[in-house]
């Protein structure tokens, strides 16, 4: 495989409409979902066609686009005024995932500035920041690999990928350059319950790429890590705090706890755009919790007796101090913490 590319191509942008690979439909089905509207981006994400914290935003760019050429028709000079509810929309689809407000930010901090037809500035803007999620994913894989010593084990969680972002990953991109050098004697993903991203998108993506991976059952980590046959977990992150805490899909906690008691380093792995200075510590960022049917039932079919309910929070806090790696673009920061996190905006 090429390091610089991979093989998953999660956005297409064709006659004016953005292309979304169906991440509902995978690994069953290769399958592009169309939107011409921002409705239709709204939906997408609400819906989890769209998912992983990068992906949302750049998602969210493309809409903010859509929408402007919609209200421009529409409205006219008085499109800045009708598009703010097209932007509260779409920041209200996944509150968890700040790089989704960030990418609002950056779209709507260009809407002074246009005198005439909204729509080519803000699609070249959009196509901007997925060109440099792309380019922030190969640094900060680059810079994760050099971490893990040649015949490592690594263990990750969920789905930080290609699919999670605009494109070769995160969590899956220091994965994807750790084995490009040689670094990874094995992989596994967790299932990751209950949508089953592990399962659904990781071992699929890796599996496009001839990266071997092995699918193991979420409750199945702590005896892959007794074993030994694990050195690293690395996983993505949804928002980071000011102070490093950092929010993930549900049982990255459970898996930074085990890491640390069985002597396992534990590596986040994210563009600096997920870190949120205005939210100082993990415990006022805002857990999305989704609908119960998620847990008590599978693939449509119920496996759980009429009645039950279920909790379903769809993220988890890790607290900074059992994250041993924070690794961004801009390089690794070994203990993150609230100077470390701050040093990473002042040049």
């Amino acid at each position: 495989m090429n390091k610089s590319k991979n093989s998953t191509d999660p956005f297409r942008w064709v006659n004016d409409t953005l292309e979304l690979l169906d991440q509902t439909r995978l690994p069953r089905e290769v399958r592009y979902v169309r939107c011409r509207s921002v409705k239709e981006v709204i939906n997408a994400i609400a819906k989890m066609i769209v998912r992983g914290a990068p992906a949302i935003g750049i998602a969210a760019a493309y809409g903010v686009a859509l929408a402007a050429r919609e209200r421009f028709e529409q409205d006219g000079e008085a499109w800045r005024e009708e598009i703010l509810r097209d932007l509260d929309a779409l920041r209200e689809t996944r509150p968890t995932a700040v790089n989704l407000d960030w990418a609002l930010r950056r779209m709507s901090a260009e809407f002074d500035s246009i005198a005439t037809d909204p729509y080519p500035r803000l699609l070249a803007l959009a196509r901007r920041l997925h060109a440099d999620d792309i380019a922030a994913n190969m640094a900060l894989g680059a810079h994760g690999a050099k971490l893990i010593a040649p015949g490592s084990g690594v263990l990750t969680h969920c789905n930080a990928g290609a699919l999670a972002t605009g494109g070769f990953g995160t969590a899956l991109g220091v994965i994807r350059s750790a084995w490009e050098l040689g670094h990874l004697s094995e992989v596994f993903a967790t299932e990751t319950r209950p949508w089953l991203q592990g399962a659904r998108l990781t071992a699929w993506e890796l599996k496009q790429d001839d990266i071997p991976v092995t699918l193991i059952a979420d409750i199945a980590s702590a005896y892959l890590m007794q074993q030994g046959r694990v050195q690293w977990v690395i996983t993505g992150a949804d928002r980071i705090a000011a102070n490093g805490d950092a929010a993930n899909k549900i049982g990255t906690y459970a898996l930074a706890i085990l890491a640390r008691a069985h002597k396992v380093k534990f590596m986040i792995a994210a563009p600096v755009s997920t870190v949120d200075r205005g939210t100082r510590v993990g415990g006022e960022i805002t857990i999305e919790c989704r609908d119960e049917n998620e847990v008590t039932h599978l693939a449509g079919q119920a496996i759980a007796a009429g009645g039950v309910g279920a909790f379903n929070p769809v993220f988890d806090v890790t607290p900074a101090h059992l994250i041993d790696f924070l690794v961004t673009e801009k390089g690794v920061i070994e203990r993150p913490n609230g100077e470390t996190i701050q040093a990473l905006f002042e040049d």
